[in-house]
């Protein structure tokens, strides 16, 4: 697959938040064809961006980049359709080609030719693909509970646990799914939203903020449909060292999915499991992850 993308640069610098955190980063935009996204920046150094999950947004990645920002610039976006970033209506504007887009265009604003890619989630799904399709600016790749997407389509084809698990992206993938989702409903599935109301609270304006539709748009344009099948098309080899990071209590990507990961990547994979984590490992294992990742890095 070429991809080419057309880039335009907005700069732009807004101030948001009354954490300590919120106030030290820089915030701000770039212009995707037309699409703002939103980003926080903290730190100098090689660039880390990194990209949330659904229903997140930026702040989810804040222990990361608290510890990362000593030795990296660490830049954490809102994806299209979340909290700050724009929302353009229509499910083909939320394909995958548009996803890496937007990653590809922030890269480009902040004056870099690659970055280091940390995704989770649909973030994950995002990392993957661009380093798939775009390798060239692909320097490491970090992924945190989102199986390479062949091995998600191979598990989906032939696990029956899987497809019964799946239900949920089956559900959202209705056109009107979106009228029975709410900010309030939607906070109680990020672990770190359940520790504290500040915190909680904080999710539930950030998804104020957001398009519910947009967020499941995700789903319906880009995640695999019945009836389920292999799809060789994924299975690129990848060009860049990888570290994939999964917490072994996820009940919507289960395990399964990581066999054979190494077939699927040219250089060096680092599986990490963790027994005792969930879907938002990065919240719920945070030392862990972070300082695992810290170590990666700096081999």
């Amino acid at each position: 697959m070429n991809l080419k993308i057309e880039n335009q640069v907005s700069l732009g610098v807004v101030a948001i938040g009354d954490t300590d955190l919120e106030c030290r980063v820089e915030h701000g935009y770039a212009n995707s064809n037309g699409v703002k996204i939103h980003y926080a920046s903290l730190g100098q150094g090689p660039l880390i961006v990194m990209i949330h999950g659904f229903p997140d947004h930026w702040y989810t990645w804040h222990y990361q980049m608290e510890f990362l920002a000593s030795n990296y610039q660490v830049v954490a976006i809102d994806m299209r359709g979340y909290n700050l970033s724009d929302k353009p209506k229509g499910v083909e504007n939320y394909d995958m080609r548009s996803l890496m887009g937007d990653l590809h265009t922030v890269i480009r604003h902040l004056g870099r030719e690659k970055a280091i890619i940390l995704g989770h989630d649909w973030g994950g799904m995002v990392a993957w693909q661009f380093a798939m399709h775009i390798p060239d600016m692909t320097e490491k790749l970090i992924i945190l509970n989102l199986p390479h997407p062949y091995g998600l389509a191979r598990e989906l084809a032939h696990n029956p646990q899987q497809q019964l698990n799946s239900q949920y992206a089956r559900n959202f993938q209705q056109e009107k799914a979106y009228e029975s989702l709410t900010p309030e409903l939607l906070s109680t599935w990020v672990t770190e939203a359940r520790m504290k109301e500040a915190v909680k609270e904080k999710y539930i304006q950030a998804l104020q903020r957001s398009d519910i539709q947009a967020m499941l748009h995700y789903y319906q344009q880009n995640y695999p449909r019945e009836p389920y099948v292999e799809d060789t098309s994924l299975s690129i080899k990848l060009q860049a060292p990888v570290l994939l990071i999964h917490g072994l209590k996820d009940e919507f990507l289960l395990a399964d999915a990581l066999n054979n990961t190494w077939e699927w990547v040219e250089k060096d994979l680092t599986l990490v499991t963790i027994p005792t984590a969930g879907h938002f490992v990065h919240q719920e294992s945070a030392d862990l992850v972070t300082r695992t990742i810290k170590s990666w890095l700096s081999r």
